[in-house]
């Protein structure tokens, strides 16, 4: 079964924990977190103890918008993207790999698209889907 980490609120996620709790997969995530930080994609990561998950989360943002959440788990990160309906079709038209990620059950009107990286390669969909989600409206 999958394990989510970081769930002591009194351990913050530093990047020297990431690094102890992920081992290689951390350098994937410090070159994403690098990669949308800088100007392209201008994102910030914001880590918050969210006690109704029981965990810690990054909300990743452009501006005042959200464009996915981050999580920590056992020998991988996870992207949770949320979008509505009308931008399935665009996400179809995205040149990504079928099973790069998942669409889960809609929660609400929102349908939550999940990629689960423990490589480098897999990261291109996912920057892909940072652009059609800063751009979506």
């Amino acid at each position: 079964m999958e394990k989510q980490l970081l769930r002591e609120p009194e351990i913050f996620p530093s990047k020297e924990v990431l690094r102890e709790i992920l081992g290689e997969v951390y350098d994937v995530l410090d070159e994403l977190e690098t990669t949308l930080t800088h100007d392209e994609y201008a994102l910030t990561f914001d880590w918050l103890y969210y006690k109704d998950a029981k965990s810690w989360l990054c909300k990743v943002s452009h501006k005042k918008k959200t464009v996915f959440w981050l999580s920590v788990w056992e020998g991988y990160f996870q992207t949770s993207f949320f979008f509505v309906e009308r931008h399935l079709e665009g996400i179809a038209d995205l040149a990504i790999k079928e099973n790069s990620y998942t669409l889960e059950k809609e929660f609400g009107r929102m349908i939550p698209l999940i990629f689960k990286i423990k490589k480098q390669e897999q990261t291109d969909g996912l920057l892909k889907m940072v652009a059609f989600k800063k751009k979506a409206k």
